[in-house]
């Protein structure tokens, strides 16, 4: 039986290189990948990640190649994506404070994060796919925080990309309020990346313009004075490991972050790029 990794996609539109290069990585090395999304709807790339004409306003430059289009193109034209775990139905939702009933909503709630956690236990590890999508459905999502806990709890490796790293920042104890990255080194969308104006969603019939924070801001707070951001611009590629968190910065470093997503699993790798 083929060990299992578990692909968490917005709804709201995922970039396509960033769920190709770590799927065909882990495919490759002979992991079974599974997909989620946040309340089970089938998941669809960002049009502009299967445009090989596609210019990239902050980089200025193509971003994807006519190989990738294809390849993004034929994963939204398969069934591959179909049928998606459903995080709202996995974990429980946590109950207000102002209940009625909280004492006894708030034990039921733990209970159900334990439950999710046993299934969890059949995963190897985690993966957040980037794209403008997270911003939306993922990234101040109460059950991908507890899904993010429930893996760092089980001390299993977790990977993030581009926007998907937003995830990690916020996702910590309900008690203590820390994110889990604080103090550790990641790297993620850098203001240099940022759009202007432009940031699309699907399913959405306006434009945000800019993205509502930057990310790069974000991550410095939550790592904290022990931790660090590293942006690596003017590098083609930027992806850091700082176990149990394999990071990777945007579009170009999907491949690398799968990859060491597979030595992270399979040599031990516990530290790389800092």
């Amino acid at each position: 039986m083929k060990k299992k990794i578990l692909f968490v996609l917005s709804e709201y539109g995922y970039w396509g290189e960033e769920l190709v290069g770590p799927l065909e990585t882990v495919e490759k090395a002979g992991y079974e990948a599974v997909f989620a999304t946040p309340t089970g709807k089938r998941a669809r790339a960002l049009p502009p990640s299967m445009d090989d004409t596609f210019i990239d306003p902050p980089l200025g430059k193509t971003v994807v190649s006519k190989e990738m289009a294809k390849q993004v193109k034929a994963i939204e034209d398969s069934s591959k994506l179909d049928n998606p775990v459903n995080l709202s139905a996995l974990l429980p939702e946590r109950p207000y404070m102002s209940s009625n009933t909280y004492l006894r909503d708030f034990e039921e709630y733990n209970e159900g994060v334990e439950r999710a956690e046993e299934e969890i236990k059949g995963y190897e590890a985690l993966v957040l796919v980037g794209g403008s999508g997270p911003l939306v459905d993922m990234v101040n999502n109460q059950r991908v925080h507890d899904l993010i806990l429930s893996f760092y709890k089980l001390n299993k490796p977790i990977a993030a990309e581009c926007y998907g790293v937003a995830c990690l920042a916020f996702a910590r104890e309900y008690w203590i309020r820390k994110s889990i990255i604080w103090g550790k080194h990641v790297t993620g969308h850098p203001l240099e990346y940022d759009y202007k104006d432009g940031t699309g969603f699907l399913g959405v019939d306006f434009n945000m313009g800019p993205p509502p924070y930057p990310l790069e801001f974000i991550l410095r707070d939550a790592v904290g004075p022990e931790g660090q951001f590293i942006g690596n611009v003017g590098r083609t590629i930027s992806a850091i490991v700082d176990y149990p968190f394999i990071t990777g910065r945007s579009t170009a470093d999907s491949y690398k972050t799968g990859e060491l997503l597979i030595e992270v699993l399979e040599k031990g790798l516990k530290r790389y790029g800092w």
